[in-house]
This record gives C-alpha cells, structure tokens and sequence, in this order.
C-alpha cells in the first residue's frame, strides 16, 4: 500500500517547480492555473522573486501547493495511485486536491487567504515557535504548560517524529520553553524563523476566517481518504473534513500519530510530492522500514512514473 504525503510550510525554496513546468505541459498548466485563480503571476516569484517575499505566509502557502500539485500532474497524474493521503499542515489542501475533493483555484485561493489570515491573527513580534529535538511530544507538551503559566499561550503545535516537537504561542512563553526543555534533556531547542505563532489558540481568529471561507467552498469525497493532522485517521466525509480544516489552524498537527496510523493499515511506501524532502526524514525516524520517495523535480518524476510502471 502506498501514501501519498505533502510537505507544509519550510520547504519553499526559489526556483521550485520550474523544471517540472518546463519539462511537462500538464505541470506548467497547474502554475498558470494557480496564478489565474489568484490574479497575479505567483509563478514568477516562486521561480526567480525574493526569497524573503516568498517566505511570507500568504505566499509560501499557494506557491507550495502548486508545486506539489505539479509534481503529481508532471505525468498527467499518471506516476501511480495511492491509498491515502495526507498532508502536514497546508499540505492538507494539497491532499484533499490531489485527492479530487477541492478544485485547485479553491486550494489557491483558501491558502492565500489562510495564510493572510494566520499572519494577521497575531501582531509581529508577539508570538514565536520553536522546535524541541530530542524529547518525546508528551514531556514537550508538560514542557510548554509549565512555560505558558497563568497569563501567556504556549502549546505544543506540531508532533512531527519520535523525537521533535514544536511548541507555539507567546513568544517570551515559547523562550522559557527552549529553556526548559534544554535544561531537561532536549539535544536542541531553537526558535523557528517564522513570521507568526501556527497551531495554537492564539491563531483563533484565523480560525474564524477559514470557517467563514470554507463554508462557501464545494468539497467532494477525498478518493483516496484524507487521514487528517488533527485526527490522525482516514476520513472522508465532506462535512467533517470542512470542520477539521477549521480546527487545524489552532490545533496539534498529529504527523507522527498520522504516518503510525497509515503504517499499521499497511502502507509500505510514502511518496512525498513537492517541495523538499523534511516529511521523508520524518517518516523514516516513525517507521524506518517504510519505503520513502521524493517527487519535486522532473528526473524524480520520471524515476517515479518508471518505478510505477515496473511494479504493474
């Protein structure tokens, strides 16, 4: 059995794409399509802007599901099927549009406003995140309560793997976290470079904005099933998957409860497909004898589609 997965925010990079879009039609027409949907050549900064400009959250969040939208339609959505899929943080939307259950141009434009909306939700310089390496998410999230205290919001945003957390909120809270958790055993405790606090109550009002926005949003069944960050198992039925998306702006991204879910029905192979390869080593620290794939560049697709084709 075979996952598809699609990474989050992080793995934008300049450049990313443009060997699939100048490789494969199908590819070039999932940017143009994306840069239709938003009335403006996002395109462009993804291929030769500023990296700074792409790094904001309202852009990163559309360019990088175009990308791994790209990869997947590089071989006329040809390279192989999946069982499930998944996606960390954005790259839920991307999931549910590779899925057929959201049209890209609804993709696009949910993440532009999503990422405008997690970026407005806290003024700048009020909230950090920070990733504890090292100590399992149970004794990070005592870690973040301990540190939050009475007056200040520090959470544990992110459960990505066996041994890294991410923590999110207040900033001054989130330091004393780092602190904490380096005291009590953490190999590493670094703040992210990140422009607002993801995945914590204090993104309430982005929140909001999502549940006004998707409620006007078709979705269809995800085929294959969505297993869903805030959950951590499959679903598939419209009305709910709409409800996790608005709980998933202030909640945990469950990605190591997730890949353990998908492995234990049998998935032996997860391919992620888009920018970067950080859900790859991930899931090799969750479940080492998986079988991991990056699809974000033209030669991996074509390795990909090769390998599909030789295993029938």
């Amino acid at each position: 059995m075979r996952a598809f997965v699609f990474p989050g925010q992080g793995a934008q990079t300049i450049g990313m794409g443009r060997d699939l879009a100048e490789s494969y039609p199908s590819a070039r027409a999932v940017f143009e399509a994306v840069d239709e949907a938003l009335g403006e050549k996002l395109s462009a900064l993804i291929w030769e802007g500023d990296p700074a400009t792409l790094m904001l959250t309202a852009n990163a969040q559309p360019a990088l599901m175009a990308t791994s939208m790209a990869a997947l339609e590089a071989e006329g959505a040809g390279i192989a099927t999946a069982d499930f899929v998944a996606g960390h943080s954005l790259g839920e939307y991307s999931a549910l549009c590779a899925a057929g259950s959201l049209a890209l141009a609804d993709a696009a434009r949910l993440l532009r406003l999503r990422g405008q909306a997690m970026q407005d939700a806290v003024p700048v310089g009020e909230g950090a995140m920070a990733a504890i390496l090292g100590l399992a998410a149970e004794a990070v999230a005592e870690i973040a309560a301990e540190a939050a205290g009475a007056d200040a919001v520090c959470e544990v945003a992110n459960d990505n793997d066996p041994a890294q957390a991410v923590v999110s909120g207040h900033r001054a809270a989130v330091e004393r976290a780092a602190e904490l958790a380096r005291a009590r055993g953490a190999k590493r405790a670094l703040l992210l470079p990140v422009s607002a606090p993801f995945h914590c109550s204090l993104m309430e009002p982005a929140a909001r904005a999502m549940a006004e926005a998707l409620s006007h949003t078709d979705l269809a069944p995800p085929r294959p099933p969505l297993v869903a960050n805030v959950l951590a198992r499959a679903v598939d039925e419209p009305g709910v998957i709409r409800a996790l998306l608005v709980d998933q702006v202030t909640g945990r991204v469950r990605w190591r409860e997730s890949v353990a879910w998908m492995a234990a029905r049998g998935v032996t192979e997860f391919w992620e497909l888009g920018a970067g390869k950080a859900l790859t080593g991930m899931i090799r620290r969750i479940v080492p004898e998986a079988q991991t794939r990056s699809v974000g560049t033209a030669a991996e697709v074509r390795a990909a589609a090769a390998a599909a084709a030789a295993a029938g």
